[in-house]
């Protein structure tokens, strides 16, 4: 029997998916740019997040990555975490128990460290990334797909394409992901469109945002 999901469980599951790929694509670039600021380019950060409209201040490269993290921006990873966690306890009755166990001490993982008078370091990076790849772990060890689970695997391929896009890379990765947008969408409507353009980023955007306003009433 087909798996039955409201509007707004199958919008939760959608949105845990984007949030939890948000941190993880962010804590994987910013510990990347943190190197970059201690050996080579200070300014490494400051480019990365002016892609996203903010304008990151530090002084070193330990503040670079409290304030990616936890500075007071849009962007501020234990905010999104609590977006996540907000998420998944609205649609706690179709994911994992252990995926769902892993993404509450995530959640307070990051809440814990966002309240700390010590800057994070790289050890906080390698938890936090440890306990998202023991979230996606734990929800793709079943045989079996699901309705839920397409949701929240576009939920992550939609964050991918949007950050791809912001940040201004090129390449064949953000079509391989509209491709995959696809492909997932039509495992819960057979008859699902995306008219996918190579020229217009924007028109992408829109046109996967249309799609999950049609799936999430399928």
């Amino acid at each position: 029997m087909d798996q039955l999901l409201s509007t707004n469980v199958a919008t939760n599951l959608y949105w845990f998916g984007r949030h939890l790929q948000r941190v993880e694509t962010t804590l994987v670039d910013v510990i990347e740019i943190f190197d970059c600021v201690i050996d080579t380019d200070k300014d490494a950060g400051r480019r990365y997040f002016e892609h996203l409209e903010i304008e990151l201040d530090y002084a070193n490269a330990s503040q670079f990555l409290d304030n990616a993290i936890f500075g007071d921006h849009p962007s501020n990873l234990a905010e999104i975490m609590r977006f996540a966690r907000e998420n998944a306890i609205i649609s706690r009755a179709y994911i994992d128990t252990d995926a769902f166990g892993e993404t509450i001490h995530l959640a307070d993982l990051f809440d814990h460290a966002s309240k700390s008078a010590v800057f994070v370091d790289y050890r906080f990076v390698d938890d936090a990334l440890s306990l998202i790849n023991e979230i996606w772990g734990s929800m793709n060890r079943g045989l079996i797909r699901c309705k839920s689970d397409h949701f929240v695997r576009l939920g992550k391929l939609t964050e991918k394409v949007d950050l791809h896009l912001r940040h201004g890379k090129d390449g064949k990765e953000p079509i391989e992901y509209l491709n995959n947008i696809l492909q997932t969408a039509q495992k819960i409507a057979p008859d699902a469109k995306l008219a996918i353009s190579r020229t217009d980023e924007e028109a992408n955007l829109d046109a996967i945002n249309a799609l999950i306003d049609e799936l999430v009433v399928y």
